[in-house]
């Protein structure tokens, strides 16, 4: 509970936590906001692959041209200003540097900047969460046969969501479920960057006045980053996926401890011990109030008969039998949270979430019929949607996880809401994606042994 402390406390010392980031996006950008408030931070250098664009990101956020005018990361280290160029290995490399920040949003460009930064000694706060979702315990794996530190990003859901988990745990609870919210309905599953601000409740200006991208955004309508975010979770955390993808069922906050409890119970879960997402629409399409759309949840058990009367006796809410009571985040604030994991990480030398286990993966699944020779585009796009599946299944069945579904050619067709397999494809295997796919998919019969 003192982490502001120990930024101030570096800050006063000379030697803040000096941090490389790659990728200046919507991510990028909001942490840029806070980190100039954060003078225990000392973000050295920024590459993007439009330089200009991160230049002028920072500029709409408050940053003074001269604090990122540095001519080179040499001269950011000694000056104290940050250098704002497009060499991603020079950043990793560059000695100075304790932390690279990961936020292309790229999944596969994200796994090659992990492991080069692990080769370079250097701590990985990775925001691609959509590399995390298929390669995750590979990364945290690689990271610790460096020596270094690989962690989630605090302000994303999957490390909220952990946070709580966490926090349940260790107050000696048993944990029954734990995931997000989202706003949902069952077509929301074909949307597409055409559609997607008529469903998400933004008109095209806002949009475009946010700097906002339709892909990125669809991959959150279309269930593709509940899924991703919800495989994080899950190999986090030590939580199972739904055999037949999320359930989304629809409530408010005080309704997820009658909905996440198994269904022998009168809820959603196959059995305890899972992740789910709750909707925030009824299945009419009507608002529900009190909802937890842009927040995480954590629901845990009251398994004696005095937890159950401690519950009572302090007035929380429960499911209807008493047994079950939900602990909630209703907002997450993206990269205006990031410097949690900057300081837990740079500090604490203690990541924000680290995957253990792969028992969750995201398979690509067509969002409609699927041609011989057509192009698939990955997350957020016009061809396929992200489907959890247990990633025991999703190996077994030989599924093509949605973080190598792009820029991959079909060569047979697809029926609609398939998951795409491998014997589908045209895979690339020349990338360090699908190699660290590989090795983590070798993992899966020593984690069903254990």
């Amino acid at each position: 509970m003192n982490l502001f402390t120990k930024l101030q406390e570096r800050a006063a010392s000379g030697q803040p936590v000096r941090v490389g980031m790659i990728g200046a996006g919507k991510f990028g950008t909001m942490f840029l906001a806070q980190a100039l408030r954060l003078k225990g931070i000392h973000i050295v250098g920024v590459v993007d692959l439009r330089p200009d664009a991160a230049k002028s990101n920072m500029k709409l956020v408050g940053w003074d041209a001269a604090a990122y005018s540095a001519s080179s990361l040499d001269d950011a280290a000694t000056s104290g200003a940050t250098f704002v160029g497009d060499d991603w290995e020079a950043l990793t490399a560059h000695p100075e540097i304790e932390i690279i920040i990961e936020c292309t949003g790229n999944p596969i460009a994200a796994v090659t900047h992990c492991l080069t930064a692990f080769e370079n000694g250097k701590h990985i706060i990775n925001v691609s969460v959509e590399a995390d979702a298929f390669v995750g315990p590979g990364l945290a794996n690689k990271a610790r046969e460096a020596g270094v530190i690989y962690s989630m990003a605090y302000g994303d859901q999957p490390a909220l969501a952990s946070d709580l988990v966490d926090w349940a745990r260790g107050c000696g609870f048993s944990v029954v479920a734990a995931g997000r919210g989202h706003k949902w309905m069952p077509h929301y599953r074909q949307s597409t960057p055409d559609t997607v601000w008529d469903h998400w409740g933004l008109t095209k200006e806002q949009a475009e006045r946010g700097r906002l991208n339709p892909k990125m955004f669809n991959a959150f309508l279309d269930g593709s980053k509940p899924a991703i975010e919800s495989a994080a979770i899950a190999n986090v955390c030590g939580l199972d996926a739904p055999e037949n993808g999320l359930v989304f069922p629809s409530g408010g906050i005080d309704d997820v401890p009658n909905l996440a409890r198994p269904r022998s119970e009168g809820g959603v879960l196959d059995h305890k011990g899972m992740v789910d997402v709750i909707s925030c629409l009824t299945p009419e399409g009507e608002q529900i109030p009190h909802d937890i759309r842009k927040g995480v949840w954590v629901c845990f058990e009251g398994d004696t008969e005095y937890l159950r009367n401690c519950f009572e006796e302090y007035k929380v809410v429960t499911d209807d039998s008493g047994r079950y009571m939900c602990n909630y985040k209703r907002w997450h604030l993206i990269g205006l949270e990031l410097g949690i994991s900057v300081a837990s990480v740079g500090i604490r030398k203690e990541p924000t979430g680290a995957a253990h286990e792969f028992r969750a993966d995201v398979a690509a699944v067509s969002k409609r019929e699927l041609k011989k020779g057509e192009i698939l585009d990955g997350e957020g796009g016009y061809t396929v949607a992200g489907g959890l599946r247990p990633a025991s299944i999703s190996v077994a069945e030989g599924y093509v996880p949605l973080g190598l579904a792009h820029n991959v050619t079909l060569i047979r067709d697809v029926p609609e809401g398939q998951p795409v397999k491998w014997s589908d494809v045209q895979a690339d295997t020349n990338t360090d994606a699908y190699r660290l796919r590989r090795e983590v998919e070798a993992s899966i019969p020593k984690n069903l042994a254990a």
